[in-house]
């Protein structure tokens, strides 16, 4: 994705804040997850065989975001 297409995308992601008491895993970035899922999309491949790059999160992690 490009740096163009991200800025423009981005202030229209809601902003989550961590909780204080009980965090949990910290969040994977926006960016990557918004990949894998347009990866997905253009490929027509299916969620568990979303290729481990750099860059792209897991296929389990696109379905829950």
């Amino acid at each position: 994705m490009s740096d163009e297409l991200w800025d423009r995308l981005e202030p229209l992601l809601p902003q989550r804040e961590r909780r204080f008491r009980h965090p949990g895993r910290k969040a994977l970035p926006d960016r990557n997850v918004l990949c894998g899922i347009l990866y997905v999309l253009r490929t027509g491949i299916q969620w568990e065989y979303l290729p481990k790059e750099p860059g792209l999160s897991s296929g389990m992690t696109c379905t829950r975001s």
